[in-house]
């Protein structure tokens, strides 16, 4: 398009001193436009436990007395480092671990659930047991936790509750959803375009696609030219009948100008700066119960700066919704001696994630905290054999377990349960039915907190409300 005269003029008005004012103005100013209907104060958070996690040392625990090989005794399970392991009785089998039940906890959980055991953490904590995922193959087991839905033909044929959550609450975020190798879906009808998710390998990977050399144009043109291109916008929106297309443009013009050129947002992406925010140190520095011993991760880095990039996403009003997966939980073999650590550092990040949002102010409603508005629910692809194989190791299984803290939902409870063998899950009345509680159900009671219609993008699930507040 050719610019008018005044077109011009606009920007060679804005190319003077107009540029440097623009480029001081209050950040993300426009971004707090929030477009009808779409307002929203709270953020969510949806961690994916890859590759299946072992529920019996954390969240659904049993004593392995009956077993193909041997008990989850000591000598199958590395306890050094388990904050909560605790030697149960000796029996001919071995000696197992009890179970892990605090002083007002209404929940049964085992060593591997590390700080999550505290107060004021687990008086937080839902416990969905005995969801039937009637499957052990990872790419659908992930993709039905996420959705609802399994694969068909070996694809995703509906959307994923990050992407869900985005399009009904997050259109007007310059992140609707932030996804870090987490199964995020766009597919499906009733979706806003805004909404498809960015998916990236590593935060880190963002900071350097935000990068911009001066060497051909510096910042004061870029500015300048995008102010000319927000005008004109705004000129097309009025004469359009269509004008949401627009509106659309407008809104990334506006955001485009504030990604470049901000510290602040470029050090959200850096793990490093991340890293050494002092007021994240919970989320990275988990002290042993009792002790000012710092524990040592054992997953790679990356899973403890997504949840850190999440906090600062959300203080800065940037994002709406935070998704990432973990390192691998798929211990077939021996390294089974390891998966108990695992869990507790992923209960461990959960733990911190509480800490810090609790300290955190709410860029919008004053006098309110993170905590109040942030939302976490974790899955897995399925659960792994209450029997350790003779690799020591422990396979795939087709039940599982989700941890939601939310506000919304009730804490210090554990809904759904598995047989006393743990082999399968128990019927309940869910909508109406007696049946087994499925991956669905999770995610439409979870869309149902939030005024969201579960109807708008899911075919299956059944609101149960008996895990609301």
């Amino acid at each position: 398009m050719t610019p008018t005269d005044s077109g011009r003029r606009r920007f060679l008005k804005v190319l003077g001193a107009g540029a440097a004012a623009g480029a001081t103005s209050p950040m993300f100013e426009a971004l707090g436009q929030m477009m009808p209907g779409m307002a929203s104060t709270e953020f969510f958070i949806f961690v994916h436990a890859a590759g299946a996690w072992d529920i019996t040392v954390g969240t659904d625990p049993r004593n392995q007395f009956v077993s193909i090989t041997e008990p989850a005794t000591r000598d199958t399970i590395e306890t050094a480092g388990l904050f909560q392991w605790r030697n149960g009785p000796v029996q001919p089998g071995g000696t197992s671990f009890r179970f892990v039940q605090p002083t007002g906890s209404n929940i049964r959980f085992g060593p591997g659930i590390g700080l999550m055991a505290e107060a004021q953490r687990f008086e937080r904590m839902l416990v969905i047991n005995g969801i039937a995922m009637n499957t052990v193959s990872h790419p659908d087991g992930t993709t039905y936790s996420s959705t609802g839905r399994r694969l068909a033909g070996g694809k995703p044929v509906a959307p994923s509750i990050d992407t869900m959550l985005a399009s009904e609450l997050g259109t007007s975020q310059l992140f609707p959803t932030l996804s870090v190798r987490y199964p995020s879906y766009y597919t499906g009808p009733n979706l806003s375009s805004r909404a498809l998710p960015l998916r990236v390998d590593a935060i880190g990977a963002v900071a350097r696609s935000l990068a911009r050399s001066n060497r051909a144009v510096d910042r004061q043109t870029r500015t300048a030219v995008n102010e000319l291109l927000r005008e004109e916008t705004r000129e097309l929106i009025d004469r359009s009948h269509f004008p949401q297309v627009y509106q659309g443009i407008e809104q990334q013009l506006e955001s485009l100008e504030r990604i470049h050129g901000n510290p602040e947002l470029t050090n959200l992406f850096s793990t490093a700066a991340l890293a050494a925010k002092p007021e994240l140190a919970p989320i990275y520095r988990p002290m042993e119960p009792g002790t000012t011993t710092v524990m040592p991760y054992v997953f790679e880095n990356n899973v403890i700066h997504n949840a850190a990039f999440a906090v600062e996403a959300f203080r800065l009003n940037l994002a709406r919704c935070v998704s990432f997966s973990t390192t691998s939980f798929d211990t077939h073999f021996s390294n089974y001696a390891d998966h108990p650590l695992h869990m507790q550092e992923l209960f461990n990040m959960l733990a911190g994630l509480i800490d810090v949002l609790g300290a955190t102010n709410h860029p919008t409603v004053a006098g309110h905290k993170l905590l109040e508005h942030t939302h976490i629910l974790v899955t897995s692809d399925f659960c792994r054999t209450p029997q350790i194989n003779v690799s020591g190791g422990r396979d795939h299984y087709p039940s599982n377990s989700a941890v939601i803290i939310s506000p919304r939902f009730r804490g210090n409870m554990v809904f759904g349960a598995t047989d006393p063998n743990q082999l399968l899950s128990t019927r309940r009345m869910i909508g109406g039915e007696l049946r087994a509680i499925t991956p669905a159900d999770v995610l439409a009671t979870f869309l149902d907190a939030f005024g969201v219609d579960p109807r708008r993008f899911m075919r299956d699930g059944a609101v149960m409300r008996e895990i609301r507040r």
